[in-house]
């Protein structure tokens, strides 16, 4: 029996050692946000939508811009494939539904990459100097608060032109500030900390402190900002293509289908209905994904 005993404790030593060792606050996160029915199905759909729009616009049997005469604004129907019907000029809603869903999302995160950057970057730099600096950086974000962002784009769009590219810089160029001031409150609780004090006691670089200390302990509020901003810009978008000043033919988007759908709401309501909806659940799927990901990075929300 004593014999035994050493294997016995050596097997369990590994179990041991795992059970003091713990999970990880991103494992606690993403257990967090799995236990977040509402995100994870949020998710899920989100994902099937992207999937789609990926998808759909290259191997569907109707082109984006095939013209089909015998379905001119033709209702939703099983034949030819027209399963979300036709516009007025006969081309399938389904490819163009879905093709508007790949210009919208990619809008929406290119401009969000460029608010990420932009605000990360500023809002860090302005809390950690803190200071003179860091006072007449925030001075000129309160500036910029003053002016009205969308009127703002509108006009840098008419002046400049509507291209692809300028869309998504507009937008992310003034979709910034809020993340700026997020990332500064944080920074200023940060740079007082143990780990940074020595990181400067050490002799290492402002940028080397920011990149490795400042910024991956601000990222968890940063991360359910940006799932809200998202859906800002996407609207923001789809309220330029509405006024005309978006996204420009052979190209089409939720907000360009959703303006040529109200124009025949009399006659063909699923034009703008079909548009409009995907629109309206793409917004609420990444509302509850900032949900999840508020509750699962909270750490007075976690459960070991």
């Amino acid at each position: 029996m004593n014999g035994n005993a050493p294997e016995t404790n050596a097997a369990a030593a590994p179990s041991e050692a795992r059970l003091l060792q713990g999970r990880s606050p991103w494992q606690d996160a993403t257990a967090g946000f799995r236990r977040h029915r509402a995100a994870m199905l949020s998710a899920w759909i989100l994902g099937a939508i992207t999937m789609l729009a990926i998808l759909v616009p290259e191997f569907w049997p109707n082109d984006l811009d095939e013209v089909n005469w015998d379905y001119l604004e033709s209702p939703p129907t099983t034949e030819n494939f027209l399963w979300f019907g036709t516009d007025v000029n006969g081309r399938d809603m389904f490819s163009r539904t879905f093709y508007g869903a790949r210009i919208s999302l990619t809008i929406g995160l290119l401009t969000t990459l460029v608010a990420l950057v932009i605000g990360v970057a500023y809002g860090a730099i302005a809390g950690y100097q803190g200071g003179r600096l860091g006072d007449f950086m925030m001075r000129v974000v309160d500036v910029l608060y003053s002016l009205p962002a969308l009127f703002f784009v509108i006009i840098l769009v008419t002046v400049f032109g509507n291209s692809f590219l300028l869309i998504f810089l507009c937008i992310g160029a003034v979709e910034w500030l809020t993340l700026a001031r997020i990332v500064r409150g944080q920074t200023l609780s940060i740079r007082e900390k143990e780990y940074v004090e020595s990181a400067r006691a050490l002799g290492l670089s402002t940028p080397t402190i920011l990149l490795k200390y400042i910024i991956p302990n601000v990222i968890g509020p940063v991360i359910v900002y940006v799932t809200l901003l998202i859906p800002i810009n996407i609207i923001v978008e789809s309220y330029l293509s509405f006024l005309g000043l978006g996204v420009q033919e052979p190209y089409t988007s939720w907000g360009r289908l959703i303006s040529q759908g109200a124009d025949e709401i009399g006659t063909a309501p699923w034009l703008l209905f079909i548009p409009a909806s995907f629109l309206v659940i793409t917004l609420f799927c990444f509302n509850f994904i900032g949900d999840g990901l508020r509750d699962a990075l909270d750490p007075r929300d976690r459960t070991r």
